[in-house]
């Protein structure tokens, strides 16, 4: 009974996790979606943070479930403009991420922080995120309360 039961709640989890959109879209334009978000900045105000990340990555999972549901979540929707850039297995975007000074090859999720004209504000050069799992749900607030707090 009780196996017949982990079985069935595997099932489920194993479904939901299937249905769920992916983190980051796999065929987007990030060039034009980071276009689209100066613009969005431009007219909120405050500056757009670019995470560079895989729809297999655990820490881009955990860091995520923290923009969308956690203490982080209020604090990144009022402080920034997010775009989720996918870099597959290493393998897409990496000249992007190398653009805004963040090297891919330190760990993801890794983020760079534009200004409302696209100047690099702050970025990951240590792979500050790549444990965002570990970071827990505060770690992750700690951190973008600092980078939140810097000057523009």
């Amino acid at each position: 009974m009780a196996r017949t039961l982990l079985a069935a709640l595997a099932f489920a989890a194993a479904a939901l996790a299937a249905a769920a959109p992916p983190m980051y879209d796999e065929s987007a334009d990030a060039r034009a979606q980071i276009a689209a978000a100066l613009g969005d900045a431009s007219r909120a105000g405050v500056p757009v943070l670019v995470v560079f990340g895989a729809n297999w990555c655990g820490d881009c999972k955990a860091l995520d479930t923290a923009f969308e549901a956690g203490a982080s979540a209020p604090l990144i929707a009022k402080s920034f403009k997010v775009v989720k850039v996918n870099v597959g297995r290493f393998d897409r975007n990496v000249d992007l991420a190398a653009s805004y000074g963040v090297p891919l090859r330190k760990g993801i999720p890794a983020v760079a922080v534009l200004s409302q004209r696209g100047k690099v504000l702050y970025a990951t050069a240590g792979g500050e995120l790549a444990d965002a799992r570990a970071m827990g749900d505060r770690g992750i607030y700690d951190f973008f309360a600092k980078v939140a707090a810097q000057p523009r």
